[in-house]
């Protein structure tokens, strides 16, 4: 059986360029873009965390950077490989090749046991039978369960089942953990767990793309990028999103801040309250275009 595709990349090489990337949807009669013009940048080693409240356009964002959709407009390039004119069939490779999924409920196969779940990702791009175990192990002592690899995931708690998806994640060597509202599902104590091992990982290098909607949680990673109305309204470091937050400027700050405004758009109106009946609530209206 054939490896898993990868290739060796460096320290701050562009792994995720966006440019204009637009969303758009028809509701009703109404028209509505869930992500408006957005351009970013993320290079190998960082770690951003991508927050916005309900209805802001994290999650449809969050589909087009994990290969899940494609964008109505824009240039989405993905390890520079453009996404947006990659069929199904190339699209589920290239998340196999380059990006790593943790899900809030884990999304573990209850019949499986905790070995066969890391491996499942393995069996998919096809790795050998002795390889697949030798890699599922080594991620779950990684993640300090591998005296669990033959239990099944409702004999584990919800803190373990998470470092199970997190191992499942990094099987494959992805060039990209990209986590979904990682600590959801878990209380305070091991939501800390996990956002501690978010952390070692990435001063191991590992480049961690993570979405929430909790500031508190936003603020655990390196690089905080703010979306609100579909619209990049903040991008910076962790510590001056603090200091926004605490001076009650989040909307009015960035073009104050010299350098660090986001490069869509070069305003903002005032964040509005949260909203409902955005797309990504709502099931997938008709797509414009």
């Amino acid at each position: 059986m054939a490896k898993v595709k990868t290739v060796r990349r460096e320290p701050g090489e562009v792994l995720i360029e966006m440019k204009d990337i637009c969303k758009t949807y028809v509701m009703g009669e109404e028209v509505v873009k869930a992500n408006d013009c957005i351009n970013l940048v993320i290079r190998m080693g960082e770690f951003v965390s991508i927050v916005g409240k309900s209805g802001s356009g994290k999650s449809t964002f969050m589909n087009i950077i994990g290969a899940l959709d494609v964008p109505t407009s824009g240039q989405y390039l993905l390890g520079g490989e453009d996404v947006g004119d990659m069929t199904q069939n190339e699209l589920a490779d290239i998340r196999n090749r380059m990006i790593g999924f943790v899900f809030q409920q884990y999304n573990l196969l209850p019949k499986l046991s905790i070995l066969e779940n890391v491996e499942l990702p393995l069996l998919y791009a096809r790795v050998s039978s002795s390889e697949r175990r030798e890699r599922a192990m080594k991620q779950l002592e990684r993640v300090g369960l591998q005296d669990k690899c033959q239990n099944r995931p409702n004999q584990l708690s919800g803190g373990q089942q998470q470092r199970v998806s997190i191992a499942r994640a990094l099987a494959g060597n992805p060039a990209i953990l990209l986590a979904d509202e990682p600590t959801g599902a878990l209380d305070s104590r091991t939501s800390g767990q996990i956002l501690r091992f978010f952390k070692e990982l990435n001063e191991e290098g590992n480049t961690i793309v993570m979405i929430t909607h909790d500031n508190s949680i936003a603020l655990q990673a390196k690089r905080v990028v703010r979306i609100t109305d579909g619209k990049i309204n903040f991008d910076g470091p962790a510590a001056e999103y603090a200091e926004v937050i605490r001076a009650g400027q989040l909307a009015e700050a960035r073009p104050a801040a010299a350098g660090k405004l986001a490069e869509t758009g070069r305003s903002e109106e005032s964040e509005r309250p949260e909203e409902t009946g955005r797309p990504e609530e709502t099931g997938r209206p008709e797509e414009v275009g």
